[in-house]
């Protein structure tokens, strides 16, 4: 999601007052607290392990095998074959009437030895079974004798009933690619973007660096992958968006939308207990691969704490209330009874008890949360004043579950207005007022006026497919589970006998004033230059889609591309995210959709002269070259996410690469991401399509690129979310809308000349209103032949 402009954003050497940074400490001790705070980790998870069984072993697997070894004994069978009177012989001799006992001890721990090396045998047999990725690369429908064997012996080894956390000792680490191979792929990308004398420029940079200082740094980088749990995810934590020193409003959040109100903090609070035990399986691809669930542990109770220099991420292992804003003001509303988690009809009443409550906002108090929209160093300085003199305050906001923001104006769809009301609804949700979000948190809940809700998530904890994870459960649950009465109540009763919400007084001194103020100002701006754009596209969807046989995320890419083409006259430089968690502690890598192919199908489509079959045989060949891409970069054999951590290691080694330093210094004009459905026996989203969450987005990448994010809702409707900025003349978000929309008429009419696909009436009709298929035809980029990367 947002990450796309961290990545971009992000620069190493400078502070937030233009110093350098001195990244002086040696890398070896880098790499050595990185693997320090990776076995500290896996320490936490072993205790956790312990309390909810030893996966996929259990307690009740020892008390079996305990068990079975007594019933030898007693037939007078030694399956220790003489280890157990070994054992006998250490233990102390405490007379007679006591050497039962020992032959007890003795054969519970010749058990626990002998359980812990299965459990231990299970682990690295799974590992090494989740290590292999040969399905990936087998074409979409057809599964190899060799993958089928693997998904019976995973299946077998995997147990019967998961938890979240389980696999998490079983998943191999991400591996660090060949540098070779690193380097070559990242030239490929180069193809389509730069001139022939810009790319043979590139390619001798490149040259340079793998003969005189590629070697070093990624030597280093071994080194990290066998110490530490992965070789790049904590730098990319830290170094992207944690020593990020602008505002998090916009650059490091994005927004979740949906449609009704009520019960969704009960719901929240539901999930939260449910993942505090584990209760949800993990996330299984193929119903049998997992993924990892690291990232979960974050998702309540965590603050990002602003730094001077670098943020910190502060999580608490449990929190029993909601930190809540409502018209300037700042209350404390717990979550628990003693008998329990408050009913959804008693959260109600706290609410309403805040709505009704007619103290006005205390001095300073009501824009107090635009601070954390200020830059990160700014609010640092000023954070360590809020904290001398509001101590309690500050620490029952960022000590909460979660941050709740009620909104007092209404918004969302209407049925007046649908397209201007979507747009503000989107906006609201990333940027609101600028002083209604308490953007450190992990998420605010916003619940408007009107009862449409929504979710602004800070990035850096964790990545989209998590909090969408949990607003899917949470809307489910407070649909079809929880419901309302008829007098449009939550069910149940209310509690007299609860205390009032707390209220949280800040005794601020004046001179703070000028400070929020200021932010204030710089958020607004912020929120007042931000054009968002969403757009429901209901002709066609996934369906059909995949009777075409293809990949839906690859086929909506490559309009994409078409569109953006449509939109500014030229290739560009192309974000998608895609996750890595198929291993240990892995978040994203990037995949470069404008590939070459991509370019040639781009061409054909604004070239009169082509015919559809040519035009059709140019987007298979696009769309295969991003599912190669696309799965090298979930099986660890990605471009950018190496390229980063060698550029990392290069700078805490002083090396100066102009190879490594154009890499860092590229633009993505255009960021991409698409919000994955998930859970989808929650929802039957073919009789409940309102139901469904409308997916969300985030800001651009750059200031005159565009943001898109995209989610298949149900079988025939895809809804796009859009963002640029408004001081940009390059960009306009409902113009790329209309191009979008236009390209997706335009790929699909080709399947509808070539499979007879015409008679659906779904998404294959006229165009709307918009520009004119090919009217940017003639700013089309000069073809040419570069020069190959294995030239090298």
């Amino acid at each position: 999601m947002a990450e796309a402009h961290q990545a971009v954003g992000f620069r190493l050497s400078l502070t937030s007052d233009g110093a350098e940074v001195d990244l002086s400490a040696p890398v070896l001790q880098e790499i050595y607290l990185s693997g320090l705070r990776s076995w500290k980790r896996r320490l936490s998870r072993f205790r956790k392990d312990i309390l909810t069984g030893v996966y996929p072993a259990s307690p009740f697997s020892w008390l079996f095998l305990f068990g079975a070894i007594q019933l030898a004994c007693f037939l007078q069978l030694d399956p220790s074959l003489g280890l157990m009177e070994k054992i006998k012989e250490v233990l102390p001799d405490w007379g007679g009437q006591h050497h039962r006992l020992r032959g007890v001890l003795a054969t519970a721990l010749f058990a626990s030895c002998l359980w812990g090396a299965l459990v231990f045998t299970l682990h690295v047999a799974l590992r090494l079974l989740l290590s292999y990725h040969g399905w990936l690369l087998e074409p979409h429908g057809t599964m190899s004798s060799p993958t089928k064997t693997w998904l019976a012996l995973v299946r077998i080894f995997s147990g019967r009933h998961p938890m979240l956390f389980s696999y998490q000792p079983s998943l191999p680490r991400q591996p660090v690619p060949p540098v070779q191979e690193t380097v070559l792929k990242y030239l490929e990308s180069l193809w389509p973007l730069l001139s022939a004398e810009d790319f043979s420029l590139a390619a001798r940079q490149a040259q340079e660096f793998l003969e005189l200082q590629a070697a070093l740094p990624q030597g280093y980088l071994q080194l990290k992958s066998w110490w530490a749990s992965n070789y790049v995810s904590d730098w990319w934590e830290e170094f992207v968006y944690l020593r990020a020193r602008n505002s998090l409003m916009v650059n490091s959040n994005y927004y979740l939308m949906a449609a009704r109100a009520g019960n969704a903090v009960h719901a929240l609070l539901l999930y939260q207990h449910r993942l505090s035990r584990q209760e949800f399986p993990p996330t299984l691809l193929m119903e049998t691969r997992p993924l990892c669930s690291a990232q979960y542990e974050k998702i309540f109770n965590t603050t990002r704490v602003p730094g001077v220099h670098k943020d910190h991420i502060h999580h608490l292992c449990d929190s029993r209330h909601v930190a809540v804003f409502h018209r300037g003001r700042f209350f404390r509303v717990e979550t628990h009874a003693p008998s329990g988690l408050l009913s959804s009809r008693a959260l109600e009443q706290q609410f309403q008890r805040i709505l009704d409550d007619p103290s006005p906002a205390c001095p300073h108090e009501e824009h107090l949360a635009a601070l954390t929209t200020a830059p990160r160093g700014t609010w640092a300085q000023l954070r360590r004043l809020v904290k001398t003199r509001a101590a309690e305050a500050l620490e029952a906001v960022e000590g909460a579950a979660f941050f709740v923001s009620l909104d007092s104006e209404p918004t969302g769809l209407t049925k007046d207005d649908p397209a201007a009301s979507l747009d503000a609804y989107a906006h609201a949700l990333l940027a609101g007022q600028g002083h209604d979000r308490w953007f450190d948190k992990s998420f605010t809940l916003i619940v408007f006026s009107n009862g449409k809700l929504g979710l602004s998530v800070e990035h850096s904890w964790a990545d989209c497919p998590i909090s969408g994870h949990m607003w899917e459960f949470t809307l489910a649950t407070e649909c079809f589970q929880l419901g309302y009465s008829a007098d449009g109540h939550c069910k149940g009763h209310p509690d007299p006998t609860l205390p009032q919400p707390q209220r949280l007084y800040w005794d601020l001194p004046d001179e703070i004033h000028p400070s929020v103020s200021l932010a204030l100002r710089g958020a607004r701006a912020l929120s007042a230059n931000i054009d968002c754009h969403v757009l429901p596209f209901s002709r066609f969807g996934k369906s059909f889609i995949k009777r075409c046989h293809l990949s839906p995320d690859s086929f909506l890419q490559m309009a994409l591309q078409l569109a953006h083409f449509r939109d500014r006259g030229r290739f560009c430089l192309t974000y998608e995210s895609v996750m890595t968690r198929l291993f240990l502690e892995g978040r994203t890598e990037t995949v470069r959709p404008c590939t070459r192919e991509a370019c040639d199908f781009v061409r054909a489509m604004e070239d009169g002269g082509k015919t559809g079959p040519q035009r059709l045989a140019l987007f298979r060949l696009a769309v295969d070259k991003h599912q190669a891409l696309l799965k090298a970069a979930m099986s660890g054999q990605g471009v950018d996410r190496h390229l980063f951590a060698l550029y990392i290691v290069s700078r805490f080694l002083h090396l100066q690469s102009p190879f490594l330093a154009q890499v860092h210094s590229e633009q993505w004009h255009l960021a991409t991401s698409q919000i994955p459905v998930q859970q989808r026996h929650l929802f039957d989203t073919h009789n409940y399509p309102d139901y469904v969450s409308s997916g969300g987005g985030f800001g651009p990448a750059d200031d005159h690129g565009y943001g898109v994010s995209y989610i298949f809702m149900g079988a025939d409707a895809i809804t796009f979310h859009i963002s640029s900025k408004k001081s940009s003349s390059k960009t306009d978000s409902h113009r790329l809308g209309q191009h979008i929309e236009n390209a997706l008429l335009d790929v699909a009419s080709l399947f509808q000349a070539g499979q007879g696909l015409g008679g659906r009436r779904r998404g294959l009709g006229e165009k709307d209103s918009g520009p004119e298929t090919g009217a940017l035809s003639s700013q089309t980029q000069s073809s040419r032949a570069p020069t190959k990367p294995t030239d090298l």
